[in-house]
């Protein structure tokens, strides 16, 4: 009657929605390397059996089809391991299949081994209600069991692969920078997922380590391998023998009491063994890392204190409350340590009431970056725009700014011809006297002080101011833009330079009076841009010579 009973519940178990027996058809297998290498040994063969059936030569076995490892490496194929005699050879063979993921529903998955026994094959039925109780388990930070796979030579538990693989392997990878935070997401994952696993009816995890942490593609953690030494009890299965290095996650009351303690494991263990976890992430190392004992003589000394050995942690490499947690989950006496509920609470502190995990953190970082980035653009493009304003100034000065906004665009400023404008030139009455009773600086001052009050008294006119060369001010009115009264502007403007000049005093020369002579002409000229390096808009033809000349054969105090 029980195994009639088994029997319909394994075919109910088989099908449908809640499929958890699976067999290899189920599944897409890796390619096995050794079946490509006989299939191309059968092709050889019979291309040799064509060609001597077709009157060929008679042709040796090549070494590839004889066998010999040392043609497969010639010809870059993988050699074969030679097979071993006896159950070992079964058990390495499964092994090695197994350490493989698969691919179910078109999704990678990952086969964790049973060990083979007679007892494996043949679902009993306890072990049947516990993969029903762990397949039911549904919470983002467990890792969900898919099914079993049972055939003679693979019996499996299947389980959703994680693309980041073990948080061991997380935090070996050195390219991959933690911060506190993100230790924190991770540890709090683990806390989460613990915390529901102790509430479900699966009650313990039994053999908790970083190994069977797992990581997603999210970089969200998962428990994986939960419940494993209660599916062995039921199942008959006598758990593989692990080694001292295997065994710094378990508790010290399961390793001094091996044969009376619960073999499917305690929750009180379970949190000694979250302990040793932190202390992996918070240093960053492998358990112990900070000791220089092998794992026989750390696992040694766990068993048969005093003195009691514990992993050696500062009080700088975390928060003291993240610290206190640790310390306190590692704690001799079972009941001395909190439960993954109080646990869950005191992360709440470290978190400061906020629910994250890194994907969380890492989208506020990005919020953030985004909203400081957004701040950033907008100061830059502010100043951006100053300077810009201030290299259109100074063009502006330097080009008329009909000329300047053709070279900003990139164009070319051809050189123009106007039938009629009025130029001005001026210079100052006994300059090189003035200047030889003054130094070189004081000769700059001069002409700046007095250039600056000609630019500011031409401001109110329309015209151009083309140039100064030394104590010459040259100024036009028609051009670049044409304008009809361009001689008034420029007889006017002469007027009020001269009333400017006489004003004028030298700061180191007070008592020295400033003359001009300035000189205009109306007519054609033609004007453009000059150079590349050191633009300059200049001015061509007989008016502007005539004007000159006009300037340099002038009294002084005159208009010529």
């Amino acid at each position: 009657m029980s195994s009639l009973r088994n029997y319909i519940i394994k075919t109910r178990l088989s099908k449908g929605p809640n499929k958890i027996v699976l067999s290899p058809s189920d599944f897409v297998f890796p390619v096995d390397m050794r079946r490509v290498d006989e299939g191309i040994e059968a092709m050889l063969c019979c291309w040799l059996q064509q060609l001597q059936e077709f009157g060929g030569p008679e042709v040796e076995k090549p070494d590839l089809l004889k066998g010999s490892i040392g043609s497969l490496k010639n010809l870059g194929l993988p050699a074969p391991t030679k097979p071993s005699s006896g159950s070992e050879t079964l058990i390495r063979h499964s092994a090695a299949a197994i350490d493989h993921k698969a691919r179910y529903n078109g999704d990678l998955v990952q086969l964790k081994e049973i060990p083979s026994s007679s007892a494996s094959h043949e679902l009993k039925t306890k072990a049947m209600d516990l993969l029903v109780m762990a397949h039911s388990l549904r919470h983002e930070n467990i890792n969900p069991l898919i099914g079993w796979l049972n055939e003679p030579s693979r019996t499996a538990l299947v389980f959703e692969h994680c693309s980041r693989g073990s948080l061991q392997d997380v935090l070996i990878m050195d390219e991959i920078k933690l911060d506190w935070s993100f230790r924190l997401s991770l540890l709090t994952d683990l806390v989460r997922g613990m915390r529901y696993l102790h509430a479900s009816p699966l009650r313990v995890h039994g053999s908790l380590s970083s190994r069977n942490c797992v990581v997603d593609a999210r970089w969200v953690l998962k428990i994986t391998d939960y419940g494993m030494l209660s599916f062995y009890e039921a199942q008959g299965i006598a758990p593989a023998p692990r080694s001292a290095k295997e065994l710094l996650w378990t508790a010290p009351e399961a390793l001094r009491d091996s044969k009376t303690y619960p073999k499917a494991g305690t929750q009180p263990a379970d949190v000694y063994a979250f302990g040793i976890i932190m202390q992996e992430v918070v240093v960053r190392g492998e358990p112990y890392c900070m000791l220089s004992l092998t794992p026989d003589e750390i696992i040694a000394k766990i068993k048969k204190p005093p003195p009691l050995i514990r992993p050696s942690v500062s009080k700088g490499a975390a928060p003291p409350e993240a610290i206190n947690i640790m310390r306190q989950c590692w704690a001799e006496n079972p009941e001395m340590r909190p439960d993954f509920a109080t646990i869950c609470e005191r992360f709440k502190q470290l978190n400061h009431g906020r629910k994250v995990n890194f994907v969380d953190t890492m989208f506020q970082m990005l919020e953030k970056y985004s909203n400081n980035l957004e701040e950033l653009i907008r100061e830059r493009t502010e100043l951006l725009d100053i300077e810009r304003k201030k290299t259109e100034q100074l063009l502006n000065r330097m080009l008329p700014s009909s000329v300047a906004e053709k070279l900003k665009l990139g164009l070319a400023v051809e050189p123009e011809e106007f039938a009629e404008v009025t130029i001005y030139f001026s210079d100052i009455v006994g300059f090189t006297t003035i200047a030889a009773h003054c130094t070189p600086v004081q000769v700059v001052d001069l002409l700046n002080d007095l250039y600056t009050c000609f630019d500011a008294t031409i401001n109110a006119y329309n015209v151009y101011k083309v140039e100064t060369i030394g104590d010459a001010y040259m100024v036009v009115s028609g051009l670049p833009v044409r304008t009809p009264d361009h001689a008034e502007q420029i007889a006017t403007m002469a007027l009020d330079l001269l009333s400017q000049s006489g004003h004028f005093k030298v700061r180191h020369l007070p008592g020295v009076p400033l003359q001009l002579r300035i000189g205009l002409h109306t007519g054609p000229c033609c004007a453009g841009v000059v150079g590349l390096t050191m633009p300059r808009y200049c001015l061509f033809g007989d008016t502007v010579n005539t004007a000159s000349r006009m300037e340099s054969t002038d009294s002084e105090n005159h208009i010529n």
